[in-house]
């Protein structure tokens, strides 16, 4: 999976429910929300007030090292 700050957050939990720390360690919490599921990284950021670029690459990071398991 690539992830972009347009990706559903939501779509990347589905993906592999292992990142959900990532989200959690800048504070967003309500990822059990069906309304935060359904933001976009880049407006889940910017309310949380956090770096979406920064997530974005941690995410990609992580899915990269995953498909070479």
């Amino acid at each position: 999976m690539v992830v972009t700050k347009n990706t559903i957050i939501g779509d990347i939990l589905d993906a592999d429910a292992t990142v959900a720390p990532y989200f959690l360690e800048i504070g967003m919490h309500c990822l059990g929300c069906p309304a935060s599921r359904g933001e976009s990284i880049e407006d889940a950021c910017m309310v949380h007030g956090t770096d979406a670029d920064a997530l974005v690459e941690k995410l990609n990071a992580h899915f990269a090292g995953a498909d070479k398991e």
